[in-house]
């Protein structure tokens, strides 16, 4: 499993965590210890922590995005899996990431489809797909050079460590 896949997979583990216990669990102690369960050997619990710790000081807005959009469907009826994969989703979506958005809605629906109902794909698919399709092409335009500028120093400083690593 890829590394920010299995980030974002014990991000929603946790975030169903803290939800099911009414917010009463700390969400730190819950991610140390869905790492300590799932991935002991994981080195970045970082961008895990970065994105769980970001839907939940969003929560507010995160969620009136689901009510705007998941009209059909009362927050407190969604799954709690599907509640909370929606609220990732957004968060990389159009509140706080700096992924491309296709990138944010496919982890979304992937990570829907392997711990969601039958339909969770298609739901989750659905709502991110009409938050993306109301969002201003300005902002999808900044978002999808964000990510691509962060991906380019991403290679400059890999490329800069095999260098590094040829002239020892």
């Amino acid at each position: 499993m890829a590394n920010r896949h299995l980030s974002r997979t014990i991000a929603i583990q946790s975030l169903f965590e803290w939800d099911f216990n009414d917010g009463r669990k700390n969400i730190g102690e819950v991610i140390s210890k869905n790492f300590d369960d799932f991935a002991p050997d994981f080195d970045d619990q970082g961008f895990t922590s970065s994105l769980a710790n970001g839907v939940l000081e969003n929560i507010e807005l995160i969620d009136s995005y689901i009510k705007k959009y998941a009209t059909e469907w009362p927050i407190e009826q969604i799954s709690i899996v599907d509640r909370n994969v929606l609220r990732l989703g957004i968060y990389e979506l159009a509140v706080g990431s700096s992924v491309p958005p296709k990138v944010a809605i496919n982890e979304a629906i992937e990570v829907a489809k392997n711990f969601g109902g039958e339909a969770s794909g298609k739901f989750i698919n659905g709502v991110l797909g009409a938050v993306y399709s109301n969002m201003p092409e300005e902002e999808k335009l900044k978002r999808e050079k964000n990510s691509e500028k962060k991906e380019n120093k991403k290679e400059n400083k890999e490329e800069e460590s095999v260098v590094a690593s040829e002239e020892k």
